[in-house]
Order: structure tokens, then C-alpha cells, then sequence
């Protein structure tokens, strides 16, 4: 059957491979940037030392204050680093925060932008921005904060603990499971989350057995990239909007959070997307998708339980009226009972029927 179809591919230049950090110089020589701000998290500020040394005297500063879910006191402390040092350009190490922190910088000043990802988190590959104040997490899409350069080192996820590898994975998963129903899909993402998801069903359980694997590696963070790329093209559903609820209400982790809620989610619109089943029963060979991501899940002994993770139980009620309030597109109808179910299983981590 013939389908017309709409796909715009994000522009970007991506370095991928073994070692490519050593080409950082190079690529911030190509952008003509002098002045380079280096981002981090406070637990990666020694990586972020040794970019800086890389970098020679064009890395003028380190700004190691970045966090989840980007709150805006933040990238508002940055952005003074970014003022009183002249800065032309920034230079993100990390995972999801630091990228975040990175695309907040680039959405008020315009400054190119270079990441280093350290997970499999994905935010390098997207448009969309999500941002946090007064406990309300609420998101954008805007070409400005896609990053001019991203430099893939498979050697930088070497030293990623086994649960953050595994929910990390688990996250670039989500989107491209959700990238599969999205109302403006397209032949183009479904091969795309068909091969990433693959990749990721593949990659991971070697990598829990063994993490500093380096063929799994470069198959996982390959996955996790084609994944990334499913999301930054389609619209977001019901998923993204329970994650980034519950992110912004309750200071959950981004990346466990994401894990746990992803099988509850895709059980809630799964009779309402017969295509994207079929694209994940081949993905992942097997006939029940949602039972094997939950086996997937107890087989990397990660959180299984939002209360696992920090959310209090009287939160479901809070999150249900704020998704119901703001709702994203979705291919099942909400509603707050069916919600309200969902989440309290995804609270307990009762598992699905």
C-alpha cells in the first residue's frame, strides 16, 4: 500500500566511533570558536577537566553545575559564566542533563554547540528542550537548541555502571517506541526504531554481563543514537508527558523513570497501534512486547516501581490532574481512571495482566 509521507531529517554533524573524543579540537577549529564554555555534571567534572586540557587554551572555563531536568536557576548561573567570560561556544560532556543544560544555554544566546555523550540518553539528537521551575517541567521544540557536532565515543560509555547502562538503554528505547505511534510517523522512523530498538535488545544484556564489552557497546550507543534520532522527528505521546510530569512534580531520575513507566504506557495504547506492535514484535522476536521489555527489565535488576525511585503514593492523584490538564497527542484516548490505573501499577510494579 502507497503512503505519502513527510520526513525532515535534523541537521547535524555526527563523529562516531572508538577514541573520536581526540577530535574534538578539530571540530571546535571548524566552527571558529575561541572562547568555549565546558559543561558537566558535578560527578563528571574530572572528565570534564581533561576535555578542557584537550581543548588547550580555547576552553576557557568549566560550568559544572549541571542537573536533571534542567532547571532554569541553572542555566541562568551558566549563563553569567557565559557573559563574564566571553563565551562563543559550549562544549557538553555527559549524559541528558549536561545536554540540556547545553540546548537552555544555545536557546537564549544562539551558541553553537558540541556534545560528548557519556549515555544513551539521546537529548543530542532533538529539538526538543524541557526545562523546570516552581516544580513544573514543561518542553519545546526549537532548532535552535539542536547541537551543531556530536561526537559519539564508544570508549566514554565504557565506564557506565551496568543499572545506569540499563536504564539509560531503556530510555533511548522509549523513544523510539513511541516514535512507532507518534500521528506523524512515517516508513522512514519505523525502519530507523526497528533498528535501534533491535540494536538495544541485542546490546544490553551483554553489556550487564559485561560492561567494558566493546562491540556491545558500539552496538548499544549505535541503537540508543537511531533511536534519538526517531524522536527528535516525531511528536511525543502519552509516555513523555507521564515522565516528564512525574520528572518535574517529584524530582525523579529521568532515566529510571522513563524504564518503569515505558512497558505501562505502551500496554495502555497497544490495541489502538497494530503497526507499531508488529514493528516491535520483529524488533524484539517475540509475540508479547510489553511482557518481554518488563523480563528485559528484571533481567538488569533495575527499579521496577515508581515508589522505588522517590514518588509518593498520594503523587498519582497530582500527576493524573496535570497530564489531564496539558494532555499530548495520543493514540488512546485519556482518561483518568484509565490513567489512575496506570500509574498506581506503575507505582507498586505490580506488572501487567
Amino acid at each position: 500500500m502507497q503512503q505519502s509521507f513527510v520526513y525532515e531529517a535534523q541537521p547535524a554533524r555526527v563523529v562516531f566511533g572508538s577514541a573520536t573524543s581526540a577530535r574534538l579540537p578539530e571540530e571546535v577549529e571548524r566552527l571558529g570558536l575561541q572562547r568555549v564554555l565546558v559543561l558537566c555534571t558535578p560527578q563528571q567534572t574530572s572528565l570534564a577537566r581533561r576535555i578542557q586540557s584537550l581543548l588547550g587554551e580555547r576552553a576557557v572555563a568549566v560550568f559544572s553545575g549541571a542537573t536533571m531536568h534542567t532547571p532554569v536557576d541553572v542555566t541562568e548561573r551558566a549563563l553569567a559564566v557565559v557573559r563574564e567570560q566571553k563565551i562563543d561556544g559550549v562544549v557538553a560532556v555527559g549524559g541528558g542533563s549536561t545536554t540540556g543544560l547545553g540546548k537552555a544555554i544555545a536557546l537564549r544566546t544562539d551558541l553553537p554547540q558540541i556534545v560528548l555523550p557519556t549515555t544513551y540518553a539521546g537529548s543530542e539528537m532533538t529539538p526538543i528542550l524541557g526545562q523546570t521551575e516552581n516544580g513544573l517541567k514543561t518542553t519545546q521544540r526549537s532548532p535552535k537548541v539542536l547541537p551543531e557536532v556530536v561526537i559519539y565515543d564508544v570508549d566514554l560509555t565504557l565506564s557506565l555502571p551496568a543499572a545506569g547502562s540499563a536504564t539509560s538503554a531503556l530510555n533511548a528505547m522509549a523513544h523510539a517506541v513511541e516514535a512507532l505511534y507518534a500521528p506523524d510517523t512515517n516508513p522512514i522512523i519505523s525502519l530507523m526504531a526497528e533498528k535501534g530498538i533491535r540494536a538495544i535488545v541485542s546490546a544490553l544484556p551483554r553489556v550487564i554481563r559485561k560492561t567494558d564489552d566493546p562491540d556491545a557497546r558500539y552496538e548499544l550507543l549505535m541503537g540508543a543514537w537511531l533511536c534519538a534520532c526517531c524522536l527528535g522527528a516525531t511528536t511525543m505521546g502519552l509516555h513523555h508527558k507521564l515522565c516528564h510530569t512525574l520528572g518535574g512534580l517529584f524530582d525523579l531520575p529521568h532515566a529510571e523513570t522513563h524504564a518503569i513507566v515505558l512497558p505501562y504506557a505502551l500496554a495502555y495504547n497497544a490495541a489502538e497501534v497494530p503497526t507499531a506492535m508488529t514493528h516491535l514484535r520483529r524488533a524484539m522476536n517475540t509475540d508479547n512486547p510489553v511482557q518481554a521489555l518488563l523480563q528485559l527489565e528484571r533481567q538488569c535488576s533495575i527499579p521496577l516501581a515508581l515508589r522505588d525511585v522517590g514518588m509518593p503514593h498520594e503523587g498519582v492523584a497530582t500527576a493524573v490532574a496535570q497530564v489531564m490538564a496539558n494532555p499530548y497527542r495520543n493514540p488512546r484516548a485519556l482518561g483518568q481512571r484509565a490513567l489512575s490505573e496506570l500509574l498506581e501499577r506503575a507505582w507498586s510494579g505490580s506488572g501487567i495482566d
